[in-house]
């Protein structure tokens, strides 16, 4: 009983491990494809490293609508 409840909770932590770097790798590609096709006359990481907070928003908002979509897209 106790073995197959931990090979379960084992098995669900692979799962949204997996998930989690799918999200993050998705979301970081999304957001450089945003830069560099969509943005082509303002640059998003100089402008982050020059302190612009309008940039900072706008590239969390792009990382969260890309979560949200990719979680709709697992959930069963």
């Amino acid at each position: 009983m106790h073995s197959e409840f931990f090979t379960a909770s084992l098995f669900n932590l692979g799962v949204n491990i997996s998930y989690t770097i799918i999200a993050l790798l998705v979301g970081v590609y999304a957001l450089k494809f945003i830069d560099k096709q969509l943005m082509t006359k303002v640059d998003i990481e100089e402008e982050l490293k020059n302190g612009n907070l309008a940039v900072a928003i706008f590239a969390s908002t792009i990382l969260l609508f890309v979560a949200f979509i990719v979680s709709f897209g697992f959930k069963p």
